[in-house]
């Protein structure tokens, strides 16, 4: 049985005192059934159940239909709409300026795996503390459905003609860039998506997830590699996943045989239980998370889940030693040498 709620008190508020409604921000302008609008929704109960007040998360995004999603959310939360293919420079200069704040970064295919690409590489190697949604569709919505650089070889597009060229995997550039966590999922599950999304913002360092989401005014045909219907048909979970809270408690006494269960830890001390299904995939190794993604796309699969999870990189506040006070809040008397540390430097030079 479920706790009654205190008296008084109602029963739909967290523990930070806020409804769901608190999480929720100004009503979609994109198409109705977007999948992007489904992510949207899936990040406001993630904070909503793991009680996160909005005023400690930054929101960012760049160019494209996806850049609008952070609109649609969080509005108590301070955000930053920037250039195309500009957001993880601009979450970088954010986080740095306030490491005790949690970003969340949505970008699309388009402004992450074309123009946003070198700027994509270098935020993974420097391992920001930022969770990284790519909401992928394959298609340039906003400037009528060309094919974005994740778009399938031989995809077929009523004015664009054929796709010639190969695909762009995003989870496959993120795990050679020294992501330190990896994740795919498809906007038509749910559940998967909002747990996925808890994990990555309990992880220190950056979160990748690529989520499939269908674009349907110009690109959910049926055979469409970013379509609901070729998405549902062809989904191969690596595992179930469930995101639990920190505890004190131990959580599994004695490991299981059939069915096994794996606990990845994050950096805060909360835990991601891993149920493996068909597949015994160890997402603490590198290797096997690219060898995992290179057999999906040779042999067409939706692979979904949790890829790949490094828990020992330091996050870039970690490496650069920041003081604990926000250098935004840093006063002029902070920030100045003392007299006898100028003579010293000046003593050295001379």
């Amino acid at each position: 049985m479920s706790a009654l709620p205190m008296a008084g008190v109602p029963a739909n508020v967290n523990s930070v005192g806020l409804t769901k409604n608190d999480y929720r921000g100004a009503p979609t302008t994109l198409c109705a059934g977007c999948g992007h609008n489904s992510i949207s929704n899936q990040i406001i109960g993630a904070m909503y159940e793991m009680n996160v007040l909005p005023e400690n998360v930054l929101k960012f995004s760049g160019i494209g239909c996806s850049s609008k999603s952070p609109t649609y959310f969080m509005n108590r939360s301070f955000g930053f709409n920037s250039l195309h293919g500009r957001m993880p420079s601009i979450a970088t200069g954010g986080l740095f300026g306030d490491h005790t704040l949690k970003g969340i970064g949505v970008s699309g295919d388009g402004d992450t795996a074309s123009i946003g690409m070198g700027q994509f590489k270098h935020v993974m190697r420097r391992n920001l503390d930022l969770v990284y949604i790519v909401e992928n569709n394959g298609v340039y919505g906003l400037t009528k459905g060309q094919f974005s650089a994740t778009a399938e070889r031989g995809l077929e597009l009523k004015k664009q003609g054929t796709n010639p060229y190969m695909p762009v995997d995003i989870c496959m550039e993120a795990v050679i860039s020294n992501a330190t966590f990896v994740a795919r999922s498809f906007a038509g599950n749910a559940k998967q998506v909002k747990e996925l999304l808890k994990a990555a913002f309990a992880h220190r360092g950056i979160a990748v997830l690529d989520i499939i989401s269908p674009c349907v005014t110009f690109n959910n045909a049926d055979n469409a590699h970013h379509s609901y219907a070729w998405g549902k048909d062809h989904e191969e979970p690596l595992h179930d996943i469930t995101y639990i809270a920190p505890r004190q408690e131990i959580m599994l006494e004695k490991e299981l045989e059939a069915g096994e269960v794996r606990e990845v830890a994050m950096h805060d001390g909360s835990t991601v239980i891993l149920k493996n299904l068909e597949k015994s995939h160890d997402p603490f190794n590198r290797f096997e998370a690219l060898r995992v993604l290179e057999e999906a796309q040779q042999k067409n699969w939706l692979i979904t889940g949790l890829i790949y999870v490094s828990e020992n990189k330091p996050s870039l506040t970690d490496t650069y030693n920041l003081v604990d006070t926000p250098l935004n809040r840093l006063t002029e008397a902070d920030l100045r040498p003392a007299p006898e540390m100028i003579d010293k430097v000046n003593s050295l030079m001379f």
